[in-house]
């Protein structure tokens, strides 16, 4: 697998990505708004198509759920969101922090300047940062939940259940996985390895301590034993 930090220039091009006419031509129900454009064409300008591919099949996902729970909620919020989740495992999102900071710091930064106001800039914030962090996100608004939910059934998770095998193999020959299991643990690896300190208490973790031989992440066991106090 991959050592080093992938990008849209060094992840194979398998495949050229749907445009958003082609998309909208399969799924019409999905929102379509200048920031959802501007968001969709900033993703896949930065990201491989593998990568690319998951956070449409995100979008769509969340956008399924959204509609069989029969609750309200900001569509353009959590397209954007979605189509922007991975933007920390990219070379345009890189930076000191977890990939998911880093990438919700750069989107929070892209809707402000397309006119979000804060409060829905914090959502794509949070719904960004959290969006592996389920004992979290799903708890939160709407709009986060959603995203955190059309995310997980890319990976199989309880949401996956919820959705029709028809729907999800619909979106599959759309938008196709490309091999996605293996590429997506390369860029967990490639970020266990090149930032380690930014994965310890992050799912990278897991990939960290099975692949790689020189990858010790701190226990809180030993820091709290360790600390400045007599008991």
């Amino acid at each position: 697998m991959s050592s080093t930090l992938p990008d849209a220039a060094i992840l194979a091009v398998v495949s050229d990505p749907l445009s958003h006419g082609q998309l909208r031509a399969r799924f019409a129900d999905l929102t379509e708004t200048p920031a959802i454009l501007k968001a969709f064409d900033f993703a896949r300008d930065r990201m491989s198509p593998v990568l690319f591919n998951h956070v449409t099949r995100s979008w769509i996902f969340a956008a399924k759920i959204g509609a069989r729970r029969n609750e309200p909620f900001d569509a353009e919020i959590v397209a954007v969101t979605t189509l922007l989740h991975d933007l920390g495992f990219t070379a345009h999102g890189k930076g000191p922090h977890r990939f998911e900071v880093n990438g919700a710091n750069v989107a929070r930064a892209f809707v402000r300047d397309l006119g979000f106001d804060d409060r829905r800039a914090q959502l794509v914030w949070d719904g960004i940062a959290l969006h592996v962090t389920h004992s979290i996100s799903l708890f939160k608004e709407t709009e986060v939940a959603l995203s955190s939910r059309g995310i997980g059934v890319d990976f199989g998770t309880a949401d996956y259940a919820t959705l029709d095998p028809a729907e999800i193999a619909a979106v599959i020959d759309a938008v196709p996985r490309l091999d996605f299991k293996t590429e997506f643990a390369s860029c967990a690896i490639a970020m266990a390895t090149t930032q380690p300190e930014s994965t310890y208490d992050t799912f990278i973790r897991d990939f960290g301590d099975r692949y790689l031989p020189n990858y010790h992440a701190p226990s809180w066991v030993d820091a709290i034993a360790a600390g400045p106090f007599a008991e």
